[in-house]
This record gives structure tokens, C-alpha cells and sequence, in this order.
């Protein structure tokens, strides 16, 4: 898993009319949610002239990238464009800051009416927020925390057969967190309603950005405490204890899954 700060390489900030002359990163992103790179798979350092050959839709100063300045550009085109999964296997530092933009460009697309009055919105300059002139409502983008957690018991770990995904065979319990709760209300929740378990001694790992399409995923790991598994046959169909032999290891560290294995597997 890449684990590295944005700020490592990013300064936040935002403006919907900033423009210059010199050489900027221009993170262009189509209604696909794809980023375009160029032909040696790098976000474009060019001049603004270079947005030319683009129908562009809007366009926002993000921030410093690199000591440059970082704009998201929304465009109607199609070609060297890359959806995020793939934009990690190429280069992890750029999926990060490519992911932030696509959000960003979520955000402006998904808010600009009102959803309490229908009433068109408009953006603040000091801020990314969207605010509705009528009922005075603020936009701002809309993040989804879940959780994700490691069930230990003795030399095993729980996995499930989930029903929504056919792709892997087994995964780690998982679901977001809902309104009223804790982030730790929702792991014993999550667990309790998937495998019938009750556990203890939760332990956080760590947290990722998850842009697919916005959560913000919180890994845990736990102690079994008591029950026996009993899966509900709709979201998850099976369940049962992994020997460190048997896990199944994940092609790509994209998520933050692959930590809470690792932790596992260390131990």
C-alpha cells in the first residue's frame, strides 16, 4: 500500500479563476472519471495553451504539485486517458494526486444544484464550496467513511465470501459507517450483522482515500470475543478462519486491505 502523505508533494488551495503564462500541472479529467497522462504516462507539465486541443468544461487552481501550480480541467475527450486502478499500477504518487482530482471534479458536477431546493448554486471563492443563494445551503465535496477490519482469532483470520464481488474468492469484513455512529460503533456493528461475532480489543491501523467513487476507508484490526459464525446468505454467503498458508494475496497494494494482511501475516 502507498502510504505517503499528499502533502509531500502538494499545497492545498483552490480559486476558480487563476491562470499564468508558465508551465503548470493540469490534471485533466473526462465524464468517465479518467485522467489523461501524455504519451510517457505523466501528468502534462505544459503551458495553458496546451489545453487547447480540448473541449473544456471548467477548470480550477488546486494548489502547488511540485512546486508548480496544480489546476483540474473537466473535459468532453477521449485518448490517452486512464481510469485510477490503472494510473496506480503505473505511478502511486501520481494516482494520489490524480484522485484528489477526479473528487474534486466530482464535487463540482454533483453540486451545482442545490439538492434541498433545486436552486443553482454558486461557488465560493474562499473555499471549495458550492453555497445555494436560496435556502443557503453549502456544497461542500461529500466523503464516506468505512471501515474495513481483521478479525484475529488465535493463528487465524476471518474472511468472507461477499456476494456483491465475484472476483476474489475471499475478503475482509467491511461497510460504512452510519449516520448517529462512531467509527467503532460501525466495526462491531459491521461484524456483528456479516458473521454473527462479537470481538474486542480493536486496534487502528490506519486510514486511505478511497475515491471509488468517495470514501474515506478506516482499517481496524480485532480479537474474536464470542459466537459462533452465522452469515445472512444475501451479503455475505460464506465465511470462516484462514491459516496464514491458506490467505489468498492480492495482485495489487492499491488498497488499504493489503495492510491489514501484512499486519497479520508479521505476526
Amino acid at each position: 500500500m502507498y502510504n505517503k502523505s499528499i502533502y509531500e508533494n502538494y499545497t492545498l488551495d483552490f480559486k476558480e479563476n487563476y491562470d499564468t503564462d508558465d508551465e503548470a500541472y493540469y490534471l485533466i479529467v473526462n465524464k468517465e472519471r479518467q485522467v489523461f497522462l501524455t504519451e510517457d504516462k505523466e501528468i502534462p507539465l505544459v503551458t495553458k495553451a496546451y489545453l487547447n486541443k480540448f473541449k473544456v468544461n471548467f477548470k480550477f487552481y488546486i494548489g502547488i504539485y511540485k512546486n508548480r501550480p496544480c489546476h483540474v480541467v473537466n473535459v468532453d475527450s477521449h485518448g490517452n486517458f486512464y481510469q485510477l486502478h490503472e494510473i496506480y499500477c503505473i505511478n502511486p504518487e501520481t494516482y494520489q494526486i490524480a484522485g484528489r482530482a477526479v473528487l474534486v471534479n466530482d464535487w463540482y458536477i454533483n453540486h451545482q444544484y442545490c439538492g434541498r431546493c433545486g436552486t443553482k448554486t454558486q461557488l465560493q471563492q474562499k473555499h471549495m464550496n458550492l453555497k445555494c443563494p436560496n435556502c443557503g445551503k453549502s456544497h461542500h465535496a461529500t466523503i464516506e467513511p468505512a471501515v474495513i477490519i481483521g478479525i484475529h482469532k488465535d493463528d487465524k483470520l476471518l474472511m468472507a465470501r461477499h456476494s456483491y464481488d465475484t472476483k476474489v474468492e475471499y475478503a475482509l469484513i467491511a461497510g460504512f459507517v452510519e449516520p448517529g455512529e462512531s467509527i467503532e460503533d460501525a466495526v462491531h456493528r459491521e461484524i456483528k450483522e456479516e458473521v454473527g461475532i462479537k470481538v474486542k480489543n480493536l486496534e487502528y491501523l490506519g486510514s486511505q482515500s478511497w475515491p471509488f467513487p468517495n470514501s474515506l476507508m478506516c482499517a481496524y484490526k480485532a480479537e474474536y470475543d464470542s459466537g459462533k459464525i452465522k452469515v445472512d446468505h444475501d451479503e455475505i454467503l460464506k465465511a470462516r478462519w484462514f491459516t496464514k498458508d491458506e490467505i489468498e494475496y492480492p495482485e495489487s497494494d492499491i488498497s488499504i486491505y493489503t495492510l491489514i494482511i501484512d499486519d497479520f501475516l508479521s505476526q
